[in-house]
């Protein structure tokens, strides 16, 4: 019996090479609806080496720096030069010009609607994103930025005054977001941070954002550890309590299965936060989790753990992978072969899952804090996919929502100790891509999570989609 999981394992991964190789030929010059083409490991092994050597005052950029992978066109070089120089109309000249080259930009979108304040009254937030190591996320999370940028500039702005972005690039790493956040705490113009995208990261960052009274609002970190960590942290996102829990009663109720084998990250804040509340939320169920598989062990093996897994009973699989061990956990997917059904958080909601995956990961069910087709009275669909040329991500989504929040607080108080006093109160509320934004005493979203299914399609050009079940299924 090993000896056929492993042939099949050994087949899958040629299959995947290549679909990876078609994959990569048909999507890079779009806006992957998950996620993106990644940079070349010798790029990202350069840039890991290079991140103690870059000062934090050259991370931060309001226009004068470019931190977007890839070659930037000369456009877009001439345009920072311009805003450095302060020579404004020639940056607007120039960004509007490259955007026309490549209008899936955000970074040339920031730095243009900042070209377009001038000298103008502005209040002003930064977002840190890790466009260094993990630039795709990075421009997902800028997307949403810039588009709630773009939509409020255009139009009436915060009661006549305009929003300017700074862009920080930490690298995803803690200790940078940290430093980032000494910086901008001491900047008394900055009103409010965008941060972070990893739960180590913001939660790091975070103890100087409370310490300097600066609101930060995360549209990505899940981790419990976030939830009443500080009065100045809030997120977009849901917590994974809030998915946990919804997988756990979706198989409970659904799929009347009470027995779960867990993979997860040790090494992972996130991953653990995800598994230890899917652990407590089937206890809760009335459910049992038969075995944890650590993917972060060098001696992980997809066909012998998915052995032990159905030796002892387990009827589910849930993957608690981090984007680090996402591809152990596909192999996971790949050996099951459907027998046992699969479950899944958000890091398993990307392209990548269904290029890999493909039939074998038909009919698993992810929890995800935002589907595009999720919610039919939502404009931002729309509005998004005009602005951008395809379809976004859930991370744009909530970064979107991130700065919505904080421009209805602007309008309200424009002020540090205002902004974090709104968004505390009970009457607070804002229009956002996922529904009404509100947040509750602990700084959580008061929102709950869209369950996927993966099923065939054509809508993510893979052959298969990701489709939202309704609350009835």
């Amino acid at each position: 019996m090993l000896q056929k999981e492993v042939k099949v394992l050994l087949l899958s991964l040629l299959v995947t090479s290549g679909i990876l190789g078609i994959g990569i030929w048909l999507f890079l010059p779009q806006i992957s609806s998950m996620t993106g083409v990644k940079n070349s490991v010798n790029n990202q092994v350069k840039n890991n080496n290079n991140q103690s050597k870059i000062s934090i005052e050259e991370r931060i950029s309001f226009g004068e720096k470019i931190f977007s992978p890839g070659e930037a066109s000369q456009l877009k070089k001439d345009g920072v030069k311009a805003i450095a120089n302060k020579n404004y109309e020639q940056a607007i000249a120039k960004f509007t010009a490259s955007l026309k080259v490549k209008p899936n930009d955000p970074e040339a979108l920031i730095y243009l609607n900042n070209a377009r304040i001038g000298t103008n009254k502005n209040y002003t937030i930064v977002a840190t994103v890790p466009l260094g190591n993990n630039p795709n996320t990075g421009l997902e999370i800028l997307r949403g930025i810039a588009q709630a940028q773009n939509e409020i500039n255009s139009n009436e702005k915060i009661n006549g005054v305009y929003l300017k972005v700074g862009i920080a690039n930490d690298d995803d790493n803690p200790e940078i977001s940290k430093q980032i956040a000494t910086n901008l705490v001491k900047n008394p113009e900055v009103l409010g941070t965008v941060c972070c995208n990893t739960s180590d990261a913001t939660l790091t960052a975070g103890t100087v954002y409370n310490s300097g009274e600066l609101v930060a609002i995360s549209p990505i970190s899940t981790s419990v550890k976030i939830t009443n960590f500080s009065p100045y942290i809030f997120r977009t996102v849901p917590s994974d309590f809030i998915a946990a829990r919804t997988l756990a009663n979706y198989m409970v109720k659904n799929l009347n299965k009470k027995k779960a084998a867990v993979f997860y990250n040790s090494q992972s804040g996130y991953s653990q936060s995800l598994k230890s509340e899917f652990v407590s939320s089937m206890l809760l169920e009335g459910g049992e989790i038969s075995k944890e598989f650590d993917l972060s062990k060098a001696d992980f093996s997809a066909a012998s753990s998915l052995k032990q897994a159905t030796e002892q009973g387990a009827q589910v699989l849930m993957l608690a992978a981090d984007t680090g061990t996402l591809d152990k956990a596909l192999q996971v997917v790949q050996v099951n072969q459907k027998r046992l059904t699969l479950l899944g958080g958000d890091d398993v909601y990307t392209l990548k899952t269904l290029e890999i995956g493909r039939e074998q990961a038909v009919g698993m069910v992810l929890a995800v804090p935002w589907h595009i087709q999720g919610n039919p009275k939502s404009d931002f669909p729309k509005t998004s996919r005009k602005l951008w040329g395809g379809d976004v991500s859930w991370r744009t989504a909530l970064a979107y929502d991130a700065t919505k929040a904080f421009i209805a607080a602007l309008a309200t108080d424009p002020t540090r100790s205002g902004i974090q006093k709104t968004l505390v109160s009970p009457r607070f509320s804002a229009p956002g891509a996922a529904g009404e934004i509100r947040f509750l005493p602990s700084g959580d979203r008061n929102t709950s999570v869209q369950l996927v299914k993966i099923v065939p399609g054509n809508r993510s050009r893979a052959g298969y989609d990701f489709e939202p079940i309704s609350p009835s299924n």
